[in-house]
């Protein structure tokens, strides 16, 4: 279908010619449009591929360095677990040496009195006949030490690593 017609009049030819070229698109804004969108998605996928390749980066650096590290700290952590453990484990032993001990004290403070020999010689002094005249008492039988742990077996001096003894 043509627009402008040969036959008609000039004015109208000239319309005419205004309406076409008003509704014809210019090729040349479209393609500068088209190859801005172009350009500012080549630009963002530049960008992402920057992104992609700093964190392949990191994640290599991470992965040849920090893992390493790492893992020395959880081997460090792990011995000093071991060492809380055996530090628990022995405290637990003192605990019931303690024990034992002040077993044995509370049985020695039967056997031979609960009162200190300056506390009877002071009250014998006051004049009270039960304390003065106390019937003499068997000689007790001599006390033998128990056998306990020994503070150097566990923390040697030297710094050499403790050997465990378990009672």
């Amino acid at each position: 279908m043509l627009l402008v017609d040969a036959e008609r009049p000039e004015p109208v030819r000239s319309g005419a010619r205004e309406l076409a070229l008003f509704l014809t698109p210019e090729p040349g804004a479209e393609a500068k449009e088209v190859e801005e969108t172009i350009e500012e998605m080549l630009l963002r996928l530049e960008e992402f591929c920057s992104l992609t390749d700093m964190i392949r980066t990191d994640t290599s650096q991470i992965l040849e360095e920090n893992i390493p590290l790492l893992k020395t700290k959880v081997m460090e952590v792990n011995g000093i677990y071991a060492k809380v453990d055996r530090l628990e484990a022995f405290v637990k032993m003192v605990g019931h040496h303690v024990s034992f001990l002040e077993a044995h004290v509370l049985q020695a403070e039967r056997d031979h009195g609960a009162f200190p020999q300056a506390l009877r010689r002071w009250l014998g002094a006051t004049g009270l006949a039960a304390f003065r005249n106390k019937p003499p008492t068997p000689a007790p039988p001599p006390y033998e030490l128990p056998k306990l742990y020994r503070t150097e077996d566990y923390f040697p001096v030297d710094g050499r690593e403790a050997t465990r003894h378990t009672s």
